[in-house]
Order: structure tokens, then sequence, then C-alpha cells
């Protein structure tokens, strides 16, 4: 048996990895109910456990970007025929994110910031009640699934799951940090809610393309 060189095995999963990265960081991007947190709580409770929380949700985002690489490279290495239906299942998801981005382009509701309940936490608190959230968060495997499909292959080498696991992870912490940090101030929420129309409607093209990727994918 003639073994693939790793320039090759490179040119193969790239394309799948950067896919992947890319449904990711516009996944994160969009301001869902983690983001809000990290936004209300920068603007409420300050800078510092902005941060501190985003850091917690992060955390979350790695143990769930194991789990789901773990979980799929046990599915695959026992049946490979199985990345076909997931592969239905996480395009059928990213389609309906991409819709429901396209309907908030076309509200007219301003973004609105959440604020945690209870009263204020120490910054490790903070901590801890970011990696709660995103952990008990029922989509968050669905979406994981669904990213971690576009990069990971049957029979991939070990350096494809690895690569997921940490480009994701990186850009969790660099995203829900830098949320953290500009929307500390009520300045960047009003420069945000002008162009948030724009940013969804593009969000949900993103979300359609790497939605008709997955089910049109054949291997």
């Amino acid at each position: 048996m003639v073994r693939s060189r790793p320039m090759d095995d490179i040119a193969i999963y790239l394309p799948g990895i950067i896919l992947a990265y890319t449904t990711f960081f516009v996944a994160i991007a969009s301001p869902g109910p983690n983001i809000l947190a990290v936004l209300g709580t920068s603007m409420s409770a300050g800078r510092k456990r902005g941060i501190a929380l985003a850091l917690g949700i992060a955390a979350g985002s790695f143990c769930w970007a194991i789990l789901s690489v773990a979980g799929l490279s046990a599915l695959l290495a026992s049946y490979a025929a199985a990345l076909r239906v997931v592969k239905i299942a996480g395009g059928m998801y990213l389609l309906w994110l991409a819709y429901k981005s396209f309907r908030s382009a076309a509200s007219k509701h301003d973004l609105e910031t959440r604020t945690l309940a209870g009263s204020p936490r120490s910054p490790m608190g903070y901590v801890v009640r970011g990696l709660t959230i995103q952990m008990t968060n029922p989509k968050a495997a669905l979406a994981w699934i669904a990213i971690m499909s576009l990069g990971l292959q049957a029979g991939a080498p070990a350096w494809v799951a690895i690569s997921l696991v940490l480009g994701t992870s990186i850009l969790s912490i660099v995203i829900h940090c830098l949320y953290a940090v500009a929307f500390s101030t009520t300045l960047m929420v009003r420069l945000y809610s002008k162009a948030r129309r724009s940013i969804q409607a593009t969000l949900g093209a993103l979300f359609a393309v790497a939605g008709l990727k997955l089910l049109t994918s054949r291997s």
C-alpha cells in the first residue's frame, strides 16, 4: 500500500479545516446568547469581569471541541458511512442558522444585551459561570458536530482533529475577549446596531454556503 506524503495530506484536508474555522468564526461572531451575555457583563460589571466570562465560555468551547471530535472520530472508525448522515444533519442545522440570520437581518429590533441574573461575582466566579453556560447549552452539541464534520473525514490523520480543536479554541478565546473589550462601552454597541442588519445578512449567506457545502459533499 502506498502511503500519502505529508504535503498530499495537507492538500486533502486543509480546505475542510479552513471551512470549519470560517464557519466557527461566523457562528461565534454572530450575537447569540453567549455573546450577548459577554456584552451585558462588560457593560454592567466592567471589562475585567466581561473578559473573565469570555474565558469561561472559551473553556467550554474547548471542551465541546474535544467531545465532538472524539465522538465523530470514534463513530467514523466503526461506521465510516455514518459521516454522510452526520453531514446531512449538520448541513440542515447550518441552513437553519442561515434562516435565523436572514430573519434577524430583516428585523428592525436593535441589539439587546443580556445581563446575567444574580449578584456580582469575582472574576473567577464569572469564569465558572461562562463555562457552565457553554456546557449546558443544548444547541452546542449540534453546532459543534456540524462544524467539526466540515473538517473531519473518515480515515483522517490525528493532526486534523488536533488542528480543529486548537484552532477553534484559539478563535473562541480571541473573539469572545475582543467582544468583552470592545463592547465595554456603549459607543461600540451603537456602532454595531447601525450595521447590524448588513452583518446579519452576511452571516446568513456564509451559513448557507457552509450548509450547502455539507449537504453536497461526497467525502
